[in-house]
């Protein structure tokens, strides 16, 4: 864990990616083989092995995939002291992963830690951190959700607030997101989707049209990551379009997560966290695009959800 004073406060779930394995598998069962993961938790892997200085307020479970996702979050350096110990199960999503590396993935989650938050568990928001990053399940699903609604209200006093909404299907009716949606716009300085959630939210508009909605709902900077076609951003209507690094892909689990933390690492490095973003600029987004996008690549390179450490960029 880094001795340096926290810079970025990451709310939301820890998953067990489960992944089949041929090699490991025999006739009549079916081998494992398990990732710590979730979106949130992902991007506060990377941005620990990017150098950032990351809290992760997580409710973590006492079983064998807590284990798991502790000792990964605390070897890559970010601090847990503000995770709940949870009586309730750790969560399982078992992935396919298709011939160009894309997963699809299905959940155990009912009844289990991730979305049990309270407001009294998360108390007051700090005044350190620059910036709050949330989304994912646990932003949406109950009863947690509307706990974390709150400790983002608390927050956007003083931090810039980053949103992953991460539309899962399967789990949550895209209703559901669609309906909140204004309310986390009305908190949202950054607000980073894939190609994926557009098509679940609003599959009959473009990306520019859907951008220029988030900004009248009062996003600032609006980035959809679209895959091997790089990522579109958006700051305040000015468009900017970044192409992806080549690079041969595993599998693009934790991808968009890597991308968030990258994006979020450069900002922060440009000294632009802390507000509205009122100083940022268009040349400074695309900088800070760039080299997300290499983060992301390089997570595309290896299996699951691993992200990079800064001496491999």
């Amino acid at each position: 864990m880094s001795s340096s004073p926290v810079r970025v406060t990451v709310i939301g779930e820890c998953v067990a990616d489960a992944f089949t394995d041929a090699a490991l598998s025999g006739p009549g069962e079916l081998a494992l083989r398990v990732h710590p993961g979730g979106g949130p938790a992902n991007t506060a892997v990377a941005l620990a092995r990017l150098g950032t200085p990351v809290a992760f307020r997580a409710r973590l479970a006492d079983d064998v995939f807590g284990r798991l996702f502790r000792a990964q979050l605390a070897g890559s350096g970010v601090d847990l002291s503000g995770c709940v110990a949870a009586a309730e199960p750790s969560t399982l999503a078992v992935a396919e992963v298709d011939a160009e590396g894309r997963a699809s993935f299905s959940f155990h989650a009912e009844g289990t830690a991730d979305w049990q938050w309270t407001e009294a568990e998360l108390g007051s928001a700090p005044a350190g951190p620059v910036c709050v990053h949330t989304g994912s399940l646990a932003l949406v699903r109950d009863p947690g959700g509307a706990a974390i609604e709150a400790y983002l209200a608390r927050a956007a006093a003083g931090a810039t607030v980053s949103i992953d909404p991460n539309v899962r299907p399967l789990l949550v009716d895209p209703a559901v997101y669609r309906a909140r949606l204004p309310r986390w716009c009305e908190r949202a300085d950054i607000l980073r989707l894939s190609a994926d959630d557009l098509v679940h939210l609003y599959p009959e508009t473009g990306v520019e049209a859907v951008c220029d909605r988030f900004h009248a709902a009062g996003v600032p900077l609006v980035v959809v990551t679209l895959g091997a076609q790089g990522a579109l951003a958006s700051l305040n209507g000015e468009r900017i379009a970044v192409p992806a690094r080549r690079v041969e892909v595993v599998d693009t689990v934790g991808a968009g997560d890597a991308f968030t933390a990258g994006l979020l690492h450069r900002l922060d490095e440009q000294g632009v966290l802390g507000g509205r973003l009122d100083g940022l600029t268009v040349p400074a987004v695309a900088e800070a695009c760039r080299f997300a996008a290499g983060v992301a690549a390089l997570t595309c390179a290896v299996p699951g959800p691993n992200p990079p450490w800064a001496d491999r960029l």
